[in-house]
């Protein structure tokens, strides 16, 4: 029997746990080439800004041994330019469309949030908080929680409540769980975890950084155990918030284990740029995963390793099939 993979986003049903993660798939239409929008979860698009931005100069993508570094400084048509013609297109796939919106002051983020009220077919905003706050001399509103919750109350105050609010989290603090804990009080209705982590690349040729504007975003598969350790913290310490988990999914596998560690949902990011076709792939094979383990509903494993006796289970189960392979002659990972 196929596995149930519905999950909930506020009053929304998505089809699956999936989305694409902001950033990675513009609004959609590159990766529709390869993915029918419709039948992933949702779509996080790129962070959408008040004005038009033609973001930084090249170069501000280069690869790392397990990631990327990107600086793409939030490129963008504007809220007007999503509008007229980003928008409509996704919901004329019929895809659910996950809006992130992104500031430079809290008045920015609360015109944003009034703007998508005002327009029909948008699922749910996502709070890009790593956006420098301009009344902090430059440092991201997520490294604040008291910067972090009143952007959130804002987005929240100008938003329909019917539209649920997420919050993106950076896991470039001491203490993710009190940033988590000033957004939800601030009236955020899930977490997003986690945003990409600043780092650097130098040329050793030219003896100069990478990027153009020296730091950049890392991302991909070197982020996911930080990522996982945020999920798991915020989990802990809130229970009853869905969480996006996002951070170097590549496979089924791993999204199994965001969901494990209490993410309700999971946003593939930096390999649909060598795999347009990965939210679809990762779907399917995070279906044979819960299949291969007895599963027929993906909401049976979201925060199963904070329960104890779920942890017993499991390893009972890894036991009893490592000694069925050995016993038939095949490997066991």
């Amino acid at each position: 029997m196929p596995v149930d993979l519905r999950t909930r986003l506020g009053q929304l049903e998505l089809p699956s746990p999936v989305l694409a993660a902001s950033g990675c798939a513009g609004a959609g239409r590159e990766l529709a080439q390869f993915t029918d929008v419709a039948r992933i979860g949702a779509l996080i698009t790129k962070s959408v800004t008040l004005e038009p931005r033609a973001g930084n100069p090249a170069p501000r993508l280069t690869e790392t041994p397990s990631g990327m570094l990107s600086s793409p400084g939030l490129q963008g048509p504007g809220i007007d330019g999503f509008l007229q013609r980003d928008l409509p297109w996704l919901l004329s796939r019929g895809a659910r469309a996950v809006v992130s919106v992104a500031g430079h002051t809290v008045r920015e983020y609360a015109e944003l949030a009034v703007r998508l009220s005002d327009a029909a077919g948008v699922s749910a905003i996502e709070v890009n908080l790593g956006c420098p706050d301009a009344a902090a001399a430059g440092r991201p509103f997520a490294l604040d929680a008291t910067a972090a919750g009143q952007v959130v109350a804002q987005v929240r105050g100008s938003a329909r409540y019917d539209i649920p609010v997420f919050a993106k989290l950076s896991p470039e603090v001491t203490d993710i769980v009190s940033v988590a804990r000033a957004c939800v009080s601030s009236g955020a209705d899930g977490l997003s975890l986690v945003n990409a982590v600043p780092g650097m690349a130098i040329d050793p040729v030219s003896f100069r950084p990478v990027l153009s504007g020296a730091f950049g975003g890392l991302s991909g598969p070197a982020i996911r155990p930080l990522a996982i350790r945020c999920v798991w913290q915020v989990r802990e310490a809130f229970p009853d918030v869905p969480v996006i988990g996002t951070g170097g999914v590549r496979t089924g596998r791993d999204a199994l284990e965001f969901l494990l560690a209490g993410a309700a949902m999971v946003a593939i990011g930096t390999v649909l740029f060598h795999d347009p076709s990965a939210c679809s792939r990762i779907q399917r094979e995070l279906e044979e995963e819960l299949v291969a383990r007895g599963i027929d509903r993906v909401s049976e494993v979201v925060g199963r390793a904070h329960d104890g006796a779920g942890v017993v289970a499991d390893r009972h189960s890894w036991v009893l099939a490592r000694a069925w392979a050995v016993a038939s002659g095949g490997k066991y990972p």
